[in-house]
């Protein structure tokens, strides 16, 4: 695959991919801190498409975005980095022409009608991974005027694009009527580099890994309570990686648990920590989006060639199939009871790790992940002008 970046004079040579179609990725997203764009650029350049890339950073995770919602007074500063990235994309838009589709990435409720003035004749999908309302929800945001606007900001979204992906069939259910037909079920996936095939421990001790950003949907705190339980038991070793809004109460919550706490490891250097472990729990959180997701740890934890450990939802059973294990949503003695039955079956432990890298392998490869949307995108010489969709 080769991802272009904004040259210096607009793009009209012929095309010579093997499909004959340019995709544009789009907008103010960070693929450094959340790969899933990584994931579809992969898959597209792996069926042979161009893939290029139009991209100015905004800079604020999903954590500066709830804190500027919770103060009113901060939204300007934020309606100001957007136009101060917008001035910069909309400049080097103009080199780039001729495209066949437009995937605006992770976080472009407003990228997304930006991305339809520019190129009004070309299809727009966006990643819609991320609804704005139920991450408010999740982040404790209880104001009803804001969680009200921010589902408009969700709907004007989904409607301004011709292809809404969502990475659940559950998320694709709340999709607004109007524009459910369209949407595309993209599982979340794990871009090639987190591919390790499982390696037998040489280790006595299990080593069992966590990495998050502690939010309210991951239930830490439940992992905490988990390792507490745990800390008497020898056999295992504890990694866990970042911090967050729950952090606090995860640590109280684990006590004297033998535990090493990171707070943070470089993107590229966070698979193969992961790889060299036995377990990766995955999220065991008990609000509504939590049942609802399979959080990017689960899938990249099976390309890292570990067992996946989580939470008993149906989309991560649907996910996963028998190549997990899992434990009820928010029962830590369930969780460190599972933690036990693995420490002290060493089979089943490596069973489980080759069945998830093999269904990591055939279903959450980037080439696999985009299927269902490469399925519905019209030939390049079948492209006809779209017309505008109603926010």
């Amino acid at each position: 695959m080769a991802i272009s970046h904004a040259p210096a004079v607009a793009i009209t040579t012929p095309r010579t991919s093997r499909t004959g179609r340019r995709v544009l990725f789009f907008g103010t997203y960070d693929a450094r801190r959340y790969p899933r764009v990584r994931v579809l650029q992969e898959g597209f350049g792996a069926l042979g498409d161009d893939v290029l890339e139009c991209n100015v950073p905004l800079r604020l995770d999903t954590a500066a975005r709830v804190r500027m919602l919770r103060r009113p007074w901060l939204v300007p500063l934020l309606a100001a980095r957007l136009a101060a990235t917008w001035i910069r994309l909309i400049a080097r838009s103009r080199r780039f022409r001729g495209v066949d589709l437009i995937v605006v990435g992770y976080m472009g409720h407003f990228d997304v009608h930006l991305a339809r003035l520019l190129w009004p004749r070309t299809p727009v999908a966006l990643d819609h991974l991320v609804s704005a309302r139920d991450t408010a929800l999740d982040r404790r945001v209880s104001s009803g005027w804001l969680v009200r606007l921010l589902e408009r900001l969700d709907r004007a979204a989904v409607n301004a694009a011709h292809f809404p992906c969502v990475d659940t069939a559950e998320h694709r259910d709340r999709v607004c009527a109007a524009a459910r037909a369209r949407s595309v079920v993209v599982p979340v996936g794990a871009p090639s580099d987190w591919f390790y095939p499982p390696v037998r421990s040489v280790s006595d001790r299990v080593r069992v890994v966590f990495f998050g950003s502690f939010t309210p949907l991951q239930g830490a705190p439940v992992i905490g309570e988990a390792l507490r339980l745990l800390a008497d038991d020898d056999r295992f070793a504890f990694t866990i990686v970042g911090r967050g809004q729950d952090y606090e109460e995860t640590r109280a919550a684990a006590g004297a648990a033998n535990a090493e706490w990171i707070d943070w490891v470089e993107p590229e250097q966070l698979p193969y920590l992961v790889a060299c472990h036995d377990i990766c729990l995955g999220i065991f959180g008990t609000g509504p989006k939590a049942l609802r997701v399979v959080p990017n740890k689960v899938f990249q934890g099976a390309a890292a060639g570990t067992a996946i450990l989580t939470s008993d939802t149906p989309p991560q059973r649907q996910a996963l199939g028998n190549a997990a294990a899992y434990a009820p949503a928010g029962d830590a003695l369930a969780l460190a009871a599972e933690l036990r039955t693995l420490a002290g079956d060493r089979r089943r432990l490596w069973e489980l790790r080759v069945a998830a890298f093999a269904r990591a392998s055939e279903q959450f490869h980037p080439a696999a992940v985009i299927e269902a949307l490469n399925a519905r995108l019209p030939a390049p010489a079948a492209v006809t002008p779209a017309r505008p969709v109603a926010a």
